[in-house]
């Protein structure tokens, strides 16, 4: 990290939205997750008050850094951990990521557990070198997927390939298709979810479409298939994202009253329980059937396409449902 600096860092005004963080991040070449170190330390001012690393810029401000961080920045630790490749280059790979598995550890996580069994740790152990445009905690890493969704993800091996793939997916160039099988028949077979999302001021690990405020979020689904079955209807979606927001697809279902199976963090059931109209009806004559249920969300990043970040090529890539989303349907079917 560099020296102290004797005289204050004036914001721009170009720097106005800017996350405190980032724009340090760039100005003094270094990694965020430094920046956030010395912020934790309150060793970063904004105009002579210590700062929070979510503070976003005005492009007026005078910015003082009183010293260097005392501890060594985390870094993400390689570990040998079988991973899915379904594309490699020497500029990207394309990864089909298992549910269970982070795509890298958080600014807080330290040399445990906590920071042990992501994909950024697998990425380390498998490719020789990786993009540093994310930090030392998330070398390689575009975009995410979140822990319970399975599916395609892509990674950059360089800063210039991380650069251009992170500009497509600011201009909505990259293509991403998901499946998602959700509680309930919708009303519509197809529709247009464009509500905003923010963070849950309630209950901080939620996001809600609530807040007016929030950023703007455009999600496309397509009914595939209505299912009715003995533990209630539900429906098979094709879902496009144009955004990429925090549990995007996820808490845009939530808010039309069709959760996704397995996401109890948006109101679907732990488990689900036979209905009694079916019990009666369809296994009068056998067994009722007992409880179901999904230890993950019934959620999976099934395709993408993308231009690739030297060439211009573009690049088409697909994944099948995980085997256990497949025995998943299989069982509600054989139950309908």
């Amino acid at each position: 990290m560099p020296a102290a600096l004797p005289t204050p860092i004036p914001a721009s005004p170009d720097a106005a939205g800017r996350r405190l963080d980032q724009f340090l991040a760039a100005h003094l070449n270094v990694s965020r997750a430094r920046v956030q170190q010395l912020i934790a330390e309150q060793k970063v001012l904004v105009d002579g008050v210590v700062a929070k690393p979510s503070l976003k810029l005005r492009g007026a401000e005078q910015i003082a850094i009183l010293g260097p961080a005392e501890r060594p920045p985390l870094r993400a630790i390689a570990e040998e951990i079988p991973l899915d490749i379904r594309y490699e280059d020497g500029d990207l790979a394309v990864i089909n990521k298992p549910s269970g598995m982070m795509a890298h550890a958080g600014a807080g996580a330290t040399d445990d557990h906590r920071n042990r069994g992501t994909l950024v740790n697998a990425l380390l152990h498998h490719f020789a070198a990786l993009s540093g445009v994310g930090g030392d905690l998330r070398p390689g890493i575009v975009h995410r997927l979140d822990k319970e969704t399975s599916g395609l993800i892509v990674v950059a091996k360089n800063d210039e390939a991380h650069r251009k793939l992170a500009e497509q997916f600011s201009r909505r160039q990259v293509k991403k298709t998901y499946i998602a099988l959700v509680h309930g028949w919708l009303k519509k077979d197809s529709e247009t979810i464009s509500t905003s999302i923010s963070r849950d001021r309630v209950r901080r690990t939620r996001m809600t479409t609530r807040n007016a405020a929030g950023r703007e979020a455009v999600t496309h689904y397509r009914v595939e298939r209505r299912l009715d079955t003995a533990f209630g209807k539900f429906t098979l979606l094709d879902v496009k994202i144009d955004t990429g927001r925090t549990h995007q697809i996820r808490v845009h279902m939530a808010s039309l009253g069709h959760p996704i199976v397995g996401d109890t963090l948006y109101g679907a059931p732990r488990e689900l329980q036979p209905k009694q109209k079916h019990t009666t009806q369809k296994h009068a004559k056998n067994a009722a059937p007992g409880p179901l249920s999904l230890p993950r969300n019934f959620l999976h990043a099934a395709a993408l396409t993308l231009q690739h970040p030297r060439t211009g090529e573009t690049l088409a890539l697909d994944s099948k449902l995980p085997g256990e989303l497949q025995e998943f349907l299989a069982q509600l079917e054989r139950k309908a």
